[in-house]
């Protein structure tokens, strides 16, 4: 917006170096120019004020694919005057002289001429693509399509606009064509999620089969050590067993032997001492057989007399005690005799 300043009877402007101005005075230009500054009488002056930076100018379009199917294009036009003389005289730019605003609205003008333009190539496009190659590809698409359309307009030549630049950013149908179309794939990446969760479920499975059939060896390794400890320990206490019962076989045959000996010690003792005894009953016998029969009668009474510990009654009488002292006198002489011979004899 310029920079007025008014006096009595004049009026100072100050524009913009980015903004063209046009002076006309009573019909006629008299000055043209970016950022001028200067004097002029308002009854008799009317000044055109165009900008000539770039301008943006955003859009959205709601067309139909060639399926039927409402699609949105949204995005941004980037234009600039390029003729602003020439612009001038197809738009009214003419601003207030006291206030330095726009009588009308010239920049709306342009905006909305450039964006039904690009509109209209925008609907071209959607009529004849299908919903899914309008997404697929629908941005760069119609990007390229509005810039050459724009740029080869002839209206937009014939106003002295230059295109600088068009973006679209977003390209996107209804939310249920949108949320239909999102379901294969949506579908798509779940079975892709589950199949991994299956696989990951699967190979956990695997693992753990693995993991039991490790432990399984395992144990199977460890039961076949137990029973071969088992059977060697078996082994070990029957050797032991044989061992004990073979010494004990032999401490038994030992002593069996020791009491074999001892036994046939004490049989030789025995058999010597009965035979020493037999010999000397043998030999005493033989003596006692050749002595009389009075000395045998004296032996026995002897004996008889060396049992008898008491007597308690004895009967003497001359009939019974003459004939016995009789034989043992004589018997007692006899032996006497046999004595002293005996003992000549040895001298």
């Amino acid at each position: 917006m310029a920079d007025i300043k008014r006096f009595p009877f004049l009026r100072h402007i100050r524009s913009e170096p980015s903004v063209h101005v046009l002076h006309y005075r009573r019909g006629r230009l008299v000055g043209s120019g970016r950022g001028l500054a200067f004097w002029f009488v308002p009854l008799s002056s009317s000044i055109a004020e165009i900008p000539c930076d770039d301008r943006e100018l955003p859009f959205l379009f709601h067309g139909r694919s060639s399926d039927f199917q409402d699609v949105t294009a949204q995005g941004v036009v980037t234009c600039r005057v390029v003729d602003p003389e020439r612009l001038a005289d197809r738009i009214d730019f003419s601003i207030d002289l006291a206030k330095g605003r726009y009588l009308k609205q010239p920049i709306e003008q342009i905006a909305q001429t450039v964006t039904k333009i690009a509109q209209q190539l925008a609907w071209d496009y959607m009529a004849h693509t299908e919903v899914r190659g309008i997404l697929s590809n629908g941005t760069e698409e119609i990007r390229q399509r509005l810039r050459s359309g724009l740029l080869e307009d002839p209206l937009l030549e014939g106003l002295g606009l230059e295109i600088v630049g068009v973006l679209v950013s977003d390209v996107a149908p209804v939310a249920e064509v949108e949320k239909a179309m999102q379901t294969p794939t949506r579908e798509a990446i779940q079975q892709q999620a589950d199949e991994a969760t299956f696989q990951r479920r699967a190979l956990a499975v695997d693992k753990e089969r693995a993991i039991q059939e490790n432990e399984l060896a395992n144990q199977i390794e460890l039961a076949r050590r137990e029973e071969t400890l088992i059977g060697q320990r078996g082994q070990n206490e029957q050797r032991r067993a044989r061992e004990d019962g073979a010494a004990q076989k032999i401490g038994a045959e030992a002593a069996a032997e020791r009491e074999a000996l001892v036994a046939r010690a004490k049989a030789e003792s025995i058999r010597a001492i009965e035979k020493a005894r037999v010999d000397a009953e043998r030999e005493r016998m033989d003596v006692y057989r050749e002595l009389p029969t009075q000395v045998m009668l004296g032996l026995a009474a002897r004996e008889l007399a060396g049992k008898l510990r008491r007597i308690d009654h004895l009967n003497l009488s001359p009939d019974t005690m003459g004939p016995l002292l009789q034989s043992l006198l004589h018997a007692g002489t006899r032996h006497l005799e046999q004595t002293n011979d005996g003992s000549e004899a040895e001298a």
